[in-house]
């Protein structure tokens, strides 16, 4: 097999010089970890529905749309007007003062989103999961937390423990060791971070009961990863065992929220949290996070009646709520709403899934094509995949040159990453995958 990487280094030239750039003054010349992937990433210049273009004038289908919130496509009609009307009308991007559509959005989101009684927003999706754990704790007035292996929650101390930790380092698998997943970390953190197997409702059992008297919330993606989906009645177990114990169970749908179901992973798999956090799609392509849950528990975030700040759990943020994002929010979930919009985002996922399992079945290649609703990866193994091990244990080279493969035939994604719909593919856009898959898949069946 041709190195992908020669294809890729001829045809992205302009990337190559802006990468050097940037590398000049941020550190590996991106501004979050995860837009790095080798030899470098590619810059856009522009972006228009389903489509990319880059600084070299190499155009996109993109499968990757911004890692999932944009699940209308670029600048749809709908998000663009309701900015423009937002700033025209109103005047400024944002107040810094309570308004109205702030209470607009949030009921909207109580209606969809059925876990929720009370809600907060917030900028990120890293900050609805930091101060869901933090209320966590208050309610409980319990200090440990509870988290799968391979789960992703944000880079914050509190969960940046064993999402991709080297097997070698990460214990038996029925009790994973916690490990760190980064440099700087505090032992603390390690010590009050229990770690647990996902969709071994028997060994998590074991566990939880073992710190029950000192755990205030299991955090959890409800599908790991946004692809990897748990088994039946695992997480209604979950439920009835963090129930049972007192512990506050923490749905994390920033990824699943809004795009398996205007309810979630909750309403796709019928069991309520405690705590949901959200965040991608509900900004419409704009920064936001929102966490939410019981009354009784969101409480404990309100300054109405508090004798002093210590008593109540402290929340705030300069640009929580902007009005600017909650109207694009809003355009993106009334979309949504209408009829016939998840079935075209599903039918897309659903013919390049089935592209996909085709090609590589033609050329027998041994690979797993995984995944709900408009979200899926591919993991090259022969094996079972239930967890973050097996996808660890799997030919994760191979899934790699696969992507750039697919890059250099005109189709964008993350390399290694969660592939996304959206309701601006075509089925032209459908059609030409298909021409991008085959190539792809016959170029990594000659390695």
């Amino acid at each position: 097999m041709k190195d992908p990487k020669i294809s890729y280094l001829k045809r992205t030239h302009g990337s190559a010089k802006l990468w050097k750039q940037a590398s000049e003054i941020m550190p590996g010349g991106v501004t979050a970890s995860i837009k790095y992937f080798e030899p470098y990433p590619i810059f856009m210049k522009r972006a228009k529905g389903a489509r990319l273009f880059d600084v070299d004038g190499n155009e996109y289908i993109d499968y990757c749309l911004c890692l999932g919130p944009l699940i209308l496509g670029h600048c749809h009609p709908a998000v663009v007007e309701a900015i423009k009307k937002q700033l025209d009308h109103r005047g400024t991007t944002i107040y810094g003062t309570p308004h109205e559509l702030e209470i607009k959005m949030a009921r909207k989101l109580k209606r969809s989103v059925k876990s929720i009684e009370k809600l907060r927003f917030v900028n990120s999706g890293l900050e609805a999961t930091h101060h869901a754990i933090r209320v966590a704790r208050a309610y409980t007035k319990r200090n440990k937390i509870a988290k799968f292996e391979g789960h992703y929650h944000g880079a914050h101390d509190d969960v940046a423990v064993s999402i991709s930790p080297p097997l070698y380092l990460a214990g038996r698998k029925e009790a994973p060791t916690a490990v760190s997943n980064s440099a700087g970390l505090p032992e603390s953190v390690l010590e009050n971070t229990v770690i647990l197997p996902f969709n071994d409702l028997a060994a998590t059992e074991k566990i939880v009961k073992e710190h029950r008297d000192y755990l205030a919330a299991v955090i959890i993606e409800p599908v790991a990863r946004g692809f990897l989906p748990p088994e039946k009645d695992f997480l209604k177990g979950l439920k009835e065992l963090t129930q049972k114990n007192g512990i506050v169970l923490i749905f994390d749908e920033i990824m699943t929220g809004f795009r398996l179901a205007l309810g979630g992973a909750a309403e796709y798999f019928g069991v309520i949290p405690d705590i949901v956090t959200l965040g991608k799609i509900i900004g419409g392509g704009l920064p936001i996070g929102v966490f939410g849950g019981k009354d009784e528990i969101m409480e404990w975030v309100s300054p109405v009646g508090a004798k002093a700040p210590y008593e109540r759990v402290f929340h705030s943020g300069t640009f929580n709520g902007c009005p600017t994002v909650l109207a694009a929010g809003l355009a993106t979930i009334e979309t949504l709403e209408k009829r016939g919009t998840y079935a075209h985002i599903n039918w897309v996922a659903q013919e390049v899934k089935k592209c996909m399992k085709d090609a590589f079945a033609d050329r027998k290649i041994q690979v797993q094509v995984i995944g709900l609703g408009s979200m899926w990866q591919c993991v090259f193994t022969s094996s079972e995949v239930k967890n973050y091990r097996d996808v660890a244990s799997a030919d994760i080279k191979k899934r790699r040159d696969f992507d750039l493969e697919l890059i250099n035939n005109g189709v964008f994604v993350t390399p290694g990453r969660t592939y996304y719909t959206s309701l601006a593919h075509t089925k032209s856009d459908v059609e030409k995958t298909f021409e991008s898959v085959e190539k792809a898949a016959k170029a990594i069946s000659e390695s």
